[in-house]
């Protein structure tokens, strides 16, 4: 257990004329509030915010972040309300608390909207203080190092949302360090077979490569002195576990084919020195040309500033090298919390001109925009947001814009100006005409096209990858989509209320049309009209609302039995998935994702085909989330434990070239009793196997057998699921 005295001891190693008292008192506050309390390890609940603060003091935090570790969880664990935190420990430590404050008594809210609802509050709180999210990493990163004493599935959720949200955070402020280890332990819970194979694998390994590491160090210090270099030190590493998966899984290639485990870091007195010694290291040994960059002259927008390059050692081995001075180097592991300064007096808030804030501001604007209620679209954006930006294209003037990887120019338009994507008709790249869908690449000058009678399309959202142009135009297209269904809306029902000599004119005229509407969920006639039009809405319910009690009779004599009806009565048929709250709505499985029970479902009204229904990881969600009005929620139904129902999935191996295979990916699946309905084999141009595999598969569970029995086999390097079209 840390000692507290060794946590004031630091603080003052920073911060000489830290309020000592202060720490103390905060100290004992704590102990006093989270008595009896005990962690999920057995240990009593105080020694984690020890370990919180402790980990701020070693971040070189001011003493207000290292009290608000120590008290950081009463309010949400304690019956501490968080005005005594303000009366005891002032305004400072309280706005900090009360930003790290879980939403967790919105006892009608799901667990995914409660985690929803915290983040964007807590994104909130960054922006007037960023110290909020440096005390929630400390805090997540010792969650993380004690997460085996929580349940698996407790764990691994734990474990997502780190890797999804805290790790790119941590990136994001360029707190390398921090981000290194939370990916790391993130992926130890996610894969842990993957995680504990391969770091035998490195640990097998890890003698020789020191002993190589060795060799370079000693190469490099001898000739940074002949050649007048001043360097403070050389040091090397072993590639972190992650980042290692990371690249096997990226290049479908196994350990034995990944050559760059190490890398070096050479740390100059200068910037000069920097250039210098990059021009030594490229004479000594043959760069890779496409693995050079440039980080000094062009910071990325956390601050990180480094010369990266590849080398082919004379084993012919490459290693990497990064060369920085001793300020990057602090700057690169800690990020903001190395150069966070705060004013006598103020709070740790920073100006609108401080461009280390810029991407945090753009973030909360573009959440801002993304309804509260919608915790997925949330999610999911926020995720784009944090995706690690490596992308710097110019504009013609020259001006650099900086995007995602796998951004297009349909983001490049938008990052300029909303009216420039909207108006978007097409693009240059370097002086060349290159489809809407084209992957910017570092360098390219970008020169955008517009109409001022173009619009965006629907297409787009199949390809953007930065949340601001999404959001913008899925808020066009839902207003365009609105004033379509509307119109339709109105046609439908006036053609139904004719037989019943009801006039649409006079019923919005009177406001009785208007006055029913909330009865279906909205507040507007014009509302209701859009949901008519979308299909969501019969027209006969809703006339049957605006008859006279003595007519109701005869609009239900006049319905007749409904399609889904006729089905059931002719066939026998029974839906496994079902339109929640109605039983008049027919549904399909849409072919794209084609979801199996047990995953998480979406359901799309189609124009006449009914409820098509999507995994929420089909590829096709985010443009189906540009019409929240045609989103409907639907279930599965109750399974039949006589005769579950078994749906046809098709999995894509990419496997080794050797005898054999085909047999021993098939004996893996009859193993577990799982039926093939099909299986085809074929070779790519780099000389691997390919097997498209299809099987019963009964349930989700089912379906991770299967694919944990696939991977298991001898020489499959990748598989993944595909959707019914893509076979």
């Amino acid at each position: 257990m840390i000692r507290f005295d060794s946590i004031v001891e630091k603080v003052k190693q920073n911060h000489p004329n830290a309020d000592e008292e202060m720490l103390r008192r905060a100290y004992l506050f704590s102990a006093q509030q989270h008595r009896g309390q005990i962690r999920k390890s057995g240990e009593p609940y105080l020694i984690h915010p020890l370990e919180v603060a402790n980990i701020i003091a070693e971040l070189k935090l001011d003493p207000i972040c290292v009290v608000t570790g120590l008290l950081h969880d009463i309010v949400e664990d304690t019956n501490t309300p968080l005005a005594e935190i303000e009366r005891l420990f002032g305004l400072d430590v309280a706005h900090l608390v009360d930003g790290l404050t879980k939403i967790s008594k919105l006892k009608q809210a799901s667990a995914e909207e409660r985690q929803a609802l915290s983040i964007r509050k807590m994104l909130l709180a960054m922006v007037d203080d960023v110290r909020v999210i440096l005390v929630k990493l400390a805090d997540r990163l010792h969650n993380m190092r004690t997460l085996e004493h929580l349940m698996s599935e407790k764990r691994k959720r734990i474990a997502q949302e780190t890797l999804d949200v805290y790790a790119p955070i941590a990136h994001r402020l360029g707190m390398s360090k921090v981000r290194g280890e939370l990916e790391d332990l993130a992926f130890k819970y996610i894969e842990p077979e993957e995680y504990y194979k391969l770091k035998e694998s490195v640990e097998s390994r890890r003698e020789r490569l020191e002993a190589y590491l060795g060799e370079i160090k000693k190469r490099l210090t001898e000739m940074f002195e002949t050649n007048g270099i001043k360097v403070v030190h050389v040091e090397g590493r072993l590639k972190r576990l992650y980042s290692i998966y990371q690249k096997l899984k990226r290049q479908h290639i196994a350990i034995d084919q990944v050559y760059d485990l190490v890398a070096v870091r050479v740390i100059t007195d200068s910037i000069k020195d920097c250039y210098a010694a990059l021009g030594v290291i490229h004479t000594a040994w043959k760069p890779i040309p496409s693995r050079f960059k440039d980080w000094i002259a062009i910071p990325r927008e956390n601050f990180y500033q480094s010369l990266h390059t590849s080398v082919v050692g004379d084993n012919g081995h490459p290693f990497e090298v990064q060369i920085r001075t001793e300020e990057m180097h602090l700057i690169a592991e800690q990020g903001i919390a190395a150069h966070w300064k705060y004013k006598e007096g103020r709070r740790g808030t920073h100006t609108a001109e401080d461009e280390a804030f810029v991407w945090l501001k753009r973030l909360v604007d573009w959440q801002q925009e993304v309804k509260e209620s919608d915790s997925r679209e949330f999610m999911d954006t926020l995720k784009l947001d944090l995706y690690p930006q490596e992308v710097y294209c110019f504009t013609p003037k020259g001006k650099v814009i900086e995007l995602p990887r796998g951004a297009t120019p349909i983001d490049f338009a938008f990052a300029i100006h909303t009216q420039v994507g909207m108006a978007c008709t097409g693009a240059k790249a370097n002086g060349r005409i290159v489809p809407l869908r084209y992957n910017l690449r570092n360098g390219d000058v970008i020169e955008v096209m517009t109409s001022p009678n173009a619009h965006p399309s629907r297409d787009w959202m199949n390809f953007v990858k930065t949340a601001r142009a999404r959001n913008k135009i899925r808020h066009y297209l839902a207003e365009s989509e609105r004033a379509t269904a509307i119109e339709l809306g109105k046609k439908i029902f006036e053609k139904e209320a004719e037989k019943f000599k009801l006039s649409l004119k006079k019923l919005l005229a009177s406001g009785e049309f208007e006055q029913i509407a909330p009865e279906y969920g909205v507040a507007r006639a014009d509302d209701l009209l859009a949901s008519i039009g979308y299909g969501k809405t019969l027209p006969r319910n809703v006339i049957a609302k605006l008859l006279p009690p003595d007519r109701v009779k005869e609009l239900e004599e006049a319905k007749g039995p409904t399609f889904k009806q006729v089905v059931k009565k002719a066939f026998g048929l029974q839906d496994r998935i079902v339109v929640k709250g109605t039983d008049d709505i027919m549904v399909y499985r849409a072919r794209c994702c084609n979801p199996i029970r047990g995953e998480q479902i979406l359901g799309y009204i189609t124009r006449g085909k009914g409820v098509a229904v999507h995994s929420t990881r089909c590829s096709n969600a985010p443009s189906l989330m540009v019409n929240p009005e045609r989103l409907i929620e639907v279930e599965w139904q109750k399974a039949d434990e006589g005769h579950p129902s078994a749906y046809p999935v098709t999995i894509r191996l990419v496997t080794e070239d050797r005898p054999g295979m085909v047999a021993d990916v098939t004996q893996a699946i009859a193993g577990i009793g799982t039926n093939i309905r099909d299986i085809r084999a074929s070779l790519d141009n780099d000389g691997r196997g390919q097997l498209i595999v299809t099987s019963e598969i009964f349930d989700l569970k089912h379906l991770e057998r299967v694919t944990a029995a696939l991977k298991s086999v001898k020489g499959v390097i990748d598989l993944e699921r595909l959707g019914s079209d893509a076979i």
